[in-house]
């Protein structure tokens, strides 16, 4: 396989990239909506060979059909291949973009333990051992979600917008809030941290998503900043599989 062409259709953002075969990001982009007139001379220009599409959006039908006339495609589902061993009870109902996910953080950080953290819409951890094998992790509500929450099931409290704090007691209902949220889901994160270090030892700790700069100072450990994981785990499940069809 030479460069690949991954493709993640998500509920608000569809995402593609090109990666060389030795996993350098040749190309990105992010749309509302992808393709093929887009596409077509990303594909020509990078000289693309294999392609892989995930969805967890809407369906990406003509975007498959256009993708197998032009590269070798892969449609990533639950039962494609993958180098590294899942032991969710319930792989079917696991999101393509947690196993994704889990396979770019083991890629970064073979033979330990790691501990990849989404902080997008929901906040997401996912924990890949030194074996490599995922064995899950929690959701819990993201930043805006909390934010939304609060103002959405109570009648009084503002609907507060996300700023940096540097205080912990809130003099106000709208410093309260920012506090509680902030502060909360920086204690959640650090509180799950030391609970994963209690039950497996040393861990490495990625962190990923559109709140990460909102939340990497407030993570008392040595964390890793991950742009676009699902995308760099996409090409590794790619190269798996074209390797093993060599």
């Amino acid at each position: 396989m030479k460069n690949g062409l991954t493709i993640d259709i998500g509920n608000t953002l569809q995402k593609a990239a090109v990666f060389s075969e030795d996993g350098k990001m040749l190309f990105f982009c992010d749309k509302e909506h992808l393709t093929e007139e887009y596409l077509l001379p990303v594909i020509e220009e990078f000289s693309v060979t294999h392609s892989i599409l995930s969805s967890v959006g809407e369906s990406a039908e003509i975007l498959a059909n256009f993708l197998k006339k032009t590269t070798n495609l892969l449609v990533f589902s639950h039962k494609t291949s993958l180098p590294i061993c899942i032991k969710y009870k319930t792989p079917e109902t696991l999101g393509l973009d947690r196993i994704a996910n889990a396979v770019a953080a083991n890629a970064l950080f073979p033979n330990e333990n790691v501990l990849s953290i989404q902080a997008g819409t929901c906040l997401v951890m996912d924990f890949v051992t030194k074996d490599a094998e995922y064995l899950g992790g929690s959701i819990a509500p993201g930043l805006e979600m909390r934010f939304s929450a609060l103002h959405h099931f109570t009648k009084r409290l503002p609907l507060v917008k996300k700023q940096k704090i540097n205080y912990f007691i809130g003099k106000t209902t709208e410093e309260s809030i920012r506090s509680g949220v902030l502060n909360g889901i920086a204690d959640e994160i650090n509180g799950a941290i030391e609970r994963y270090r209690e039950q497996f030892g040393e861990l490495k700790i990625i962190l990923t998503g559109g709140n990460k700069n909102d939340l990497e100072n407030s993570i008392k450990s040595t964390i890793f900043a991950a742009p676009n994981l699902v995308l760099n785990g996409l090409h590794k499940i790619l190269t798996f599989n074209a390797k093993a069809h060599l």
